[in-house]
């Protein structure tokens, strides 16, 4: 499938994001090629559009597959797998956003937990446990407030976001 520039460009930078954040490139580029073309398409479709090896494209559709980005879905008259994304921005944001807290921010609240709950804990400087009880106690506050916010509709969290500016004049 060939590609209009500003198709292509997207992709490119959809996969340069993704190694900022810590998902290989590849990954990252196949869900921006599903995304942005709305349609299922089968692996090899996917190896030459992208111009990767066969091998990247099913470990990364694994890894998507894993993430809750990408879904297998069946072709009528076609006996390929073929891959789709959801469409809706707000709701890949909510996946990724579940996962890197499940993947990142539990297991930081866990270890936390964990450290301070341990016997050695007593031994450490006050300010060592401080800062510590402080870091558990940031990580979990935001996990749970984003939490809360990913169970709003899209309508009440987007005016949320949007309110940004507003919220920061009137806590003066």
């Amino acid at each position: 499938m060939k590609l209009n520039p500003v198709t292509e460009k997207f992709i490119l930078h959809w996969g340069e994001m993704g190694t900022q954040w810590g998902v290989n490139r590849t990954m990252s580029q196949i869900h921006a090629l599903l995304y942005i073309i709305g349609k299922p398409l089968n692996a090899e479709e996917i190896t030459d559009t992208l111009g990767v090896a066969r091998s990247n494209v099913s470990n990364s559709i694994k890894e998507l597959q894993h993430w809750g980005l990408v879904q297998k879905v069946s072709i009528l008259g076609d006996r390929r797998d073929h891959f789709s994304t959801n469409t809706d921005v707000w709701e890949l944001a909510r996946i990724i956003v579940v996962e890197r807290q499940k993947r990142e921010l539990d297991p930081t609240v866990q270890f936390l937990q964990e450290l301070m709950d341990s016997p050695e804990f007593e031994h450490e400087s006050s300010e060592v446990k401080a800062r510590i009880r402080e870091t558990q106690e940031f990580v979990a506050t935001v996990t749970t407030w984003s939490s809360e916010m990913l169970k709003l509709p899209t309508k009440a969290l987007k005016k949320i976001l949007k309110l940004g500016t507003s919220i920061k004049k009137v806590l003066r």
